[in-house]
């Protein structure tokens, strides 16, 4: 289970850190193509759920590696969840429900990122 933590656990952490790291460095301009929701939502709730997802990503694999509060790995995943709701919710408030593909993938991603943390530490 181990191994399998840390592969889906890698595979978000590397996504989460692309994603958040352009919602907290880029402008809306720049992130409208790609995020058609940034144009509705405040530029600091943008900026904030950024940071929000590379903390998760760092929740996820710093607290296992060190060894250090690795309980925490599986709040950065439930984190990650609920991000995801929220994700939904957005989208299918703006009638864009063919569009929650992706966060219905990463949300069972970091539900089971959750599952496993919590089966070897």
């Amino acid at each position: 289970m181990e191994i399998a933590y840390w592969i889906v656990g890698g595979l978000l952490a590397v996504f989460y850190l692309y994603a958040g790291g352009k919602k907290v460095a880029q402008s809306q301009e720049r992130l409208l193509p790609m995020m058609g929701w940034v144009d509705r939502v405040p530029m600091p709730l943008v900026r904030t759920i950024g940071a929000l997802e590379v903390l998760g990503a760092a929740g996820l694999i710093l607290p296992p590696l060190t060894g250090i509060l690795p309980g925490l790995a599986v709040a950065a995943a439930v984190g990650l969840v609920l991000i995801q709701v929220g994700g939904i919710a957005v989208h299918v408030s703006r009638g864009e429900a063919r569009l929650i593909g992706l966060n219905i993938v990463l949300l069972l991603t970091a539900a089971a990122a959750a599952w496993l943390g919590t089966t070897w530490h």
